[in-house]
């Protein structure tokens, strides 16, 4: 399985001048994204789950770093969010599902710990 680093790194190479950072779930955007064939991804994120919240920054300061611009990152809010989970066959939050040319590329489970994140890179 790939780390969340790896998998975003894959994603960097491929992007181009895709929309950048993070941003909600919307469906629409997330169709368009899957049309379009760039690379981006989608993190299940749960406000109650420890390891969502403790990702949460880490995520955001990865998306806005120059070496992930251009990246879009979905966060679906894995409560709420249960015909997107089915599709793609989430079970658990704080999963990560990575999307290159309109087709699912990866899924990985986001690590706890920050320290682990960036010695993926």
């Amino acid at each position: 399985m790939r780390s969340i680093v790896s998998a975003l790194l894959l994603m960097t190479t491929l992007s181009g001048l895709s929309r950048a950072g993070e941003m909600p779930f919307d469906p629409v955007h997330y169709e368009a994204m899957r049309n379009s064939g760039m690379p981006f991804a989608v993190v299940f994120h749960a406000d109650w789950c420890p390891i969502c919240r403790a990702q949460s920054p880490v995520l955001k300061e990865l998306t806005q770093s120059p070496d992930f611009m251009g990246v879009t990152l979905f966060v679906a809010n894995f409560d709420t969010e249960k015909l997107l989970e089915r599709s793609l066959g989430i079970s658990k939050q704080s999963t990560i599902v990575v999307f290159k040319n309109g087709k699912e590329a990866g899924v990985a489970p986001i690590k706890p710990d920050r320290p682990r994140v960036d010695n993926c890179a």
